[in-house]
Protein backbone atom coordinates (compact mmCIF):
# COMPACT_ATOMS: atom_id res chain seq x y z
CA UNK A 1 0.00 0.00 0.00
CA UNK A 2 1.23 3.49 -0.94
CA UNK A 3 0.94 6.87 0.75
CA UNK A 4 1.62 10.17 -1.05
CA UNK A 5 3.28 12.67 1.28
CA UNK A 6 4.14 16.37 1.17
CA UNK A 7 5.02 18.88 3.89
CA UNK A 8 4.78 22.64 4.24
CA UNK A 9 7.11 24.61 6.49
CA UNK A 10 7.17 27.92 8.35
CA UNK A 11 9.63 30.80 8.07
CA UNK A 12 11.50 29.32 11.07
CA UNK A 13 11.76 25.92 9.37
CA UNK A 14 9.28 24.02 11.51
CA UNK A 15 6.63 21.87 9.83
CA UNK A 16 3.22 23.55 9.56
CA UNK A 17 1.43 20.84 7.53
CA UNK A 18 2.02 17.20 6.68
CA UNK A 19 -0.34 16.04 3.96
CA UNK A 20 -0.82 12.33 3.35
CA UNK A 21 -3.02 10.90 0.61
CA UNK A 22 -3.87 7.22 0.78
CA UNK A 23 -6.09 5.72 -1.92
CA UNK A 24 -7.68 3.46 0.72
CA UNK A 25 -8.68 6.18 3.22
CA UNK A 26 -8.34 9.58 1.49
CA UNK A 27 -6.34 12.55 2.70
CA UNK A 28 -5.14 13.34 6.20
CA UNK A 29 -3.53 16.67 7.04
CA UNK A 30 -1.56 17.11 10.25
CA UNK A 31 -1.59 20.83 11.01
CA UNK A 32 0.26 23.05 13.49
CA UNK A 33 0.13 21.42 16.92
CA UNK A 34 -1.28 18.29 15.25
CA UNK A 35 2.10 17.66 13.61
CA UNK A 36 3.71 14.92 15.70
CA UNK A 37 5.59 11.70 15.18
CA UNK A 38 2.75 9.73 16.80
CA UNK A 39 0.08 11.16 14.50
CA UNK A 40 2.38 10.73 11.51
CA UNK A 41 2.93 7.03 12.25
CA UNK A 42 -0.81 6.56 12.91
CA UNK A 43 -1.54 8.10 9.50
CA UNK A 44 0.97 5.76 7.84
CA UNK A 45 -0.25 2.58 9.53
CA UNK A 46 -0.34 -0.28 7.02
CA UNK A 47 1.73 1.62 4.44
CA UNK A 48 4.76 0.00 2.81
CA UNK A 49 5.79 2.74 0.33
CA UNK A 50 5.89 6.54 0.62
CA UNK A 51 5.75 8.53 -2.62
CA UNK A 52 7.00 12.12 -2.76
CA UNK A 53 8.29 14.75 -5.16
CA UNK A 54 11.77 15.79 -3.99
CA UNK A 55 11.11 14.03 -0.70
CA UNK A 56 14.69 12.73 -0.67
CA UNK A 57 16.01 16.28 -0.65
CA UNK A 58 13.41 18.06 1.46
CA UNK A 59 10.36 16.35 3.01
CA UNK A 60 11.95 13.26 4.55
CA UNK A 61 15.07 15.05 5.90
CA UNK A 62 12.83 17.76 7.45
CA UNK A 63 10.60 15.14 9.08
CA UNK A 64 13.69 13.39 10.44
CA UNK A 65 15.15 16.66 11.75
CA UNK A 66 11.93 18.03 13.28
CA UNK A 67 10.11 14.87 14.41
CA UNK A 68 13.04 12.44 14.75
CA UNK A 69 11.14 10.04 12.48
CA UNK A 70 13.39 8.35 9.92
CA UNK A 71 10.78 7.45 7.31
CA UNK A 72 13.44 6.63 4.73
CA UNK A 73 14.77 3.84 6.96
CA UNK A 74 11.30 2.52 7.85
CA UNK A 75 9.47 2.58 4.50
CA UNK A 76 10.24 2.04 0.85
CA UNK A 77 10.43 5.47 -0.82
CA UNK A 78 9.72 6.52 -4.39
CA UNK A 79 10.75 10.05 -5.28
CA UNK A 80 8.90 11.08 -8.45
CA UNK A 81 11.35 13.94 -9.03
CA UNK A 82 13.93 11.39 -10.20
CA UNK A 83 11.39 9.43 -12.25
CA UNK A 84 10.50 12.69 -14.02
CA UNK A 85 14.17 13.57 -14.62
CA UNK A 86 14.81 10.16 -16.22
CA UNK A 87 11.93 10.89 -18.61
CA UNK A 88 13.18 14.36 -19.52
CA UNK A 89 10.64 16.23 -17.39
CA UNK A 90 12.43 19.16 -15.75
CA UNK A 91 11.22 21.67 -13.19
CA UNK A 92 9.32 21.46 -9.95
CA UNK A 93 6.06 19.65 -9.32
CA UNK A 94 3.90 22.52 -10.62
CA UNK A 95 5.91 22.75 -13.88
CA UNK A 96 5.63 18.98 -14.43
CA UNK A 97 1.89 19.11 -13.68
CA UNK A 98 1.45 21.84 -16.32
CA UNK A 99 3.44 19.86 -18.90
CA UNK A 100 1.29 16.77 -18.29
CA UNK A 101 -2.01 18.66 -18.04
CA UNK A 102 -2.70 17.98 -14.35
CA UNK A 103 -5.12 20.68 -13.17
CA UNK A 104 -4.98 22.71 -9.95
CA UNK A 105 -7.54 24.95 -8.29
CA UNK A 106 -4.69 26.63 -6.39
CA UNK A 107 -2.93 27.60 -9.62
CA UNK A 108 -0.39 30.34 -8.88
CA UNK A 109 0.24 29.31 -5.26
CA UNK A 110 3.75 27.93 -4.76
CA UNK A 111 5.88 26.42 -2.04
CA UNK A 112 7.27 29.90 -1.41
CA UNK A 113 3.75 31.04 -0.46
CA UNK A 114 3.27 28.33 2.19
CA UNK A 115 5.25 30.07 4.98
CA UNK A 116 3.49 33.37 4.21
CA UNK A 117 0.07 31.73 4.40
CA UNK A 118 0.95 30.01 7.69
CA UNK A 119 2.27 33.31 9.10
CA UNK A 120 -1.00 35.08 8.18
CA UNK A 121 -2.99 32.32 9.87
CA UNK A 122 -0.86 32.21 13.02
CA UNK A 123 -0.40 35.97 13.42
CA UNK A 124 -3.78 37.30 12.31
CA UNK A 125 -6.03 34.21 12.66
CA UNK A 126 -6.63 34.52 8.92
CA UNK A 127 -8.81 31.49 8.20
CA UNK A 128 -8.73 32.10 4.45
CA UNK A 129 -4.93 31.83 4.52
CA UNK A 130 -5.19 28.47 6.32
CA UNK A 131 -7.86 27.28 3.87
CA UNK A 132 -5.63 28.21 0.91
CA UNK A 133 -2.61 26.49 2.50
CA UNK A 134 -4.57 23.30 3.18
CA UNK A 135 -6.08 23.31 -0.33
CA UNK A 136 -2.61 23.77 -1.81
CA UNK A 137 -1.19 20.89 0.25
CA UNK A 138 -4.21 18.70 -0.57
CA UNK A 139 -3.64 19.22 -4.29
CA UNK A 140 0.07 18.46 -3.85
CA UNK A 141 -0.56 15.01 -2.36
CA UNK A 142 -3.52 14.02 -4.54
CA UNK A 143 -1.71 15.18 -7.68
CA UNK A 144 1.26 12.99 -6.72
CA UNK A 145 -1.00 9.96 -7.16
CA UNK A 146 -2.17 11.24 -10.55
CA UNK A 147 1.42 12.01 -11.59
CA UNK A 148 2.60 8.55 -10.59
CA UNK A 149 -0.25 6.92 -12.54
CA UNK A 150 0.62 8.98 -15.63
CA UNK A 151 4.33 8.22 -15.32
CA UNK A 152 3.60 4.51 -14.94
CA UNK A 153 1.14 4.53 -17.85
CA UNK A 154 -1.81 3.65 -15.63
CA UNK A 155 -5.24 5.18 -15.81
CA UNK A 156 -5.52 7.50 -12.83
CA UNK A 157 -8.10 6.00 -10.48
CA UNK A 158 -10.90 8.05 -9.01
CA UNK A 159 -9.52 9.77 -5.93
CA UNK A 160 -11.23 9.86 -2.57
CA UNK A 161 -12.13 13.45 -1.72
CA UNK A 162 -12.44 13.11 2.06
CA UNK A 163 -9.96 15.19 4.05
CA UNK A 164 -9.15 14.67 7.71
CA UNK A 165 -7.46 17.64 9.40
CA UNK A 166 -5.70 17.06 12.72
CA UNK A 167 -4.80 20.23 14.63
CA UNK A 168 -3.91 21.01 18.21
Amino acid sequence: MRAYLDIETTFSGSISVIGIYRPDVGTTQLVGGGVSDLRLYESLEGISTIVTFNGSGFDLPMIRKRLFADLKAEYAHRDLLYVCRKRGLRGGLKVVEQILGIARETQGVSGWDAPRLWHRFETYADQSALTTLLSYNYEDVVNLAILEALLDGDVAHELVSGVQVLMK
